[in-house]
């Protein structure tokens, strides 16, 4: 309740404002609340997860490697081939098992059209199994002659 004192004499005028005061006394106490609050209504459920015990999977002997040249000239291993001939080069390095893995390898300046185009080449013929290889960033430091390498 407010009221001016002013040059009225003996009658108190009405002060239509609002007092503040408890509005912000209420909120500052909710902050407090929430504050100490929020912190406890987190669930933490410990769960002790079970250790993998499953073997790596065993790497084939000879991989058949599928090579994307930076001129986007292809070769399937060490035989150099073409777009027409990619898969009779690659059902040769399978000996037409279309559950071998294959591992895909493409130039950095390569468009990456070019290489989905041999990967849905690959795929219309029942090669699900394509892997991508790109370099392991450590090893490609520790190369002499690498951009960062001591030597």
């Amino acid at each position: 309740m407010g009221a001016k004192l002013g040059e009225h004499d003996g009658d108190l005028a009405e002060n239509a404002e609002i007092n503040i005061t408890p509005f912000i006394d209420v909120m500052l106490v909710l902050l407090i609340i929430f504050m100490v609050a929020a912190p406890l209504s987190t669930v933490d459920i410990p769960v002790e997860l079970p250790v993998a015990v499953a073997d790596p999977p065993v790497r084939p002997s000879e991989p058949v490697f599928i090579t994307i040249a930076e001129d986007l000239s292809l070769s399937v291993g060490e035989i150099a081939t073409t777009k027409a001939s990619l898969i009779t080069e690659v059902g040769i390095a399978t000996r037409l098992d279309r559950d071998q893995r294959l591992y895909l390898r493409a130039d950095t300046s390569v468009p990456y059209g070019e290489l989905i185009g041999v990967m849905n080449q690959l795929r219309g013929e029942g090669y699900l199994k394509v892997g991508l290889v790109g370099l392991d960033a450590d090893a490609v430091a520790d190369a002499p002659g690498a951009p960062g390498a001591e030597e």
